[in-house]
């Protein structure tokens, strides 16, 4: 009889997106065994997702940074963990390095894909067939189960993030009974997906002039983008934009994300944390692909048109003319926006 699964370690993706995708896989154990604990070792700037994850008991923070080795680091903490008692850890990324801290904590049952070439400190090790499964999403629950289960892309369950209520009190613009508009204009892969601040502006004005305020969300490598909207938004309207970029952490981020009626994004990290909020979504790709990440939420509209180069999935365009998202225009997206 197989050993029942009382407490799991997932050790987590390093990027916002993947983190919120694999809430489908924590909500997936957790339909299977209602009474599992899942701990998520993460690096710090993911935390705040996991304290919004009802599925996660306990989000462990990794000391050492992305991409670092770091053998002697990952060798105690994995020592450390031992106390904790994992009956099988979980191991998303496919580097060899992330799959070291669950052997070195004795983990009986180590699950993951092969990635890099992972026999030994992996003992439940899945061959990726990427046709049978073109989701992430789907890569992520399919390790919920077991390996004999796992020959066909399963269902997923959309990720479902719970936001806490922006105090009253706090720097942030507050809601008036203007409906909220957010735009995520940034992106971390690079410039490639991001559509242009001048669309971006153009979005603004037409939706400002019926009523709506504007807050526009991101880090401070996205202040750059952020400051050109507000430079090309109409003088008038700009009394009734907000711009937040470097302003905020990413717990005020999710939670102020949550304040929308409206948010409007690129492929990014805030785009699947709008998604996993329930928020009303539109999402412009231009160099990657919806089918391989898309946000997952019924109430998105992805727009993305066809472009002889792409996708073509590079950080900036090779072409030099970014037509997959300067071809996008702002009208386009503003007769979406009315449809929904």
């Amino acid at each position: 009889m197989a050993k029942t699964i009382n407490k799991i370690l997932i050790i987590g993706p390093s990027w916002i997106g993947d983190m919120v995708m694999a809430q489908a896989l924590f909500k997936a154990l957790r339909a299977d065994n209602p009474n599992v604990l899942i701990d998520v070792l993460a690096l710090a700037w993911t935390k705040p997702l996991l304290d919004r994850m009802p599925e996660v008991n306990e989000a462990i923070i990794m000391p050492i940074s992305h991409g670092v080795f770091g053998w002697d680091m990952r060798k105690k903490l994995g020592h450390s963990l031992r106390q904790n008692n994992y009956d099988q850890a979980i191991v998303l990324p496919n580097s060899w390095k992330s799959a070291l801290i669950p052997w070195f904590a004795n983990i009986p049952l180590r699950t993951g894909w092969r990635g890099e070439m992972r026999y030994g400190l992996l003992n439940d090790i899945r061959t990726l067939d990427e046709s049978a499964f073109p989701m992430m999403v789907q890569r992520y629950v399919s390790l919920a189960y077991s390996a004999s289960q796992s020959h066909a892309a399963p269902s997923y369950p959309a990720p479902l993030m719970v936001a806490q209520t922006v105090n009253s009190a706090s720097k942030f613009p507050q809601k008036t009974s203007q409906k909220r508009l957010i735009f995520c204009p940034g992106a971390e892969f690079g410039p490639a997906k991001q559509w242009p601040a001048t669309h971006y502006a153009k979005l603004a004005n037409m939706l400002i002039r019926q009523g709506w305020q504007l807050l526009i969300l991101g880090s401070q490598a996205d202040k750059i983008i952020s400051d050109e909207v507000i430079r090309h938004i109409d003088s008038p309207n700009r009394s009734s934009s907000f711009n937040l970029c470097g302003k905020t952490e990413l717990s005020d981020a999710i939670d102020l994300l949550n304040t929308a009626d409206l948010v409007v994004s690129n492929d990014s990290g805030l785009m699947h944390i709008a998604a996993a909020l329930q928020k009303p979504l539109v999402a412009i790709y231009g160099p990657t692909s919806p089918s391989f990440t898309p946000p997952l939420a019924s109430n998105t509209h992805i727009v993305q048109i066809d472009v002889d180069c792409g996708p073509c999935f590079q950080r900036t365009c090779p072409e030099g003319h970014h037509k997959c998202m300067r071809d996008i225009s702002a009208e386009k997206v503003f007769n979406i926006v009315k449809g929904l």
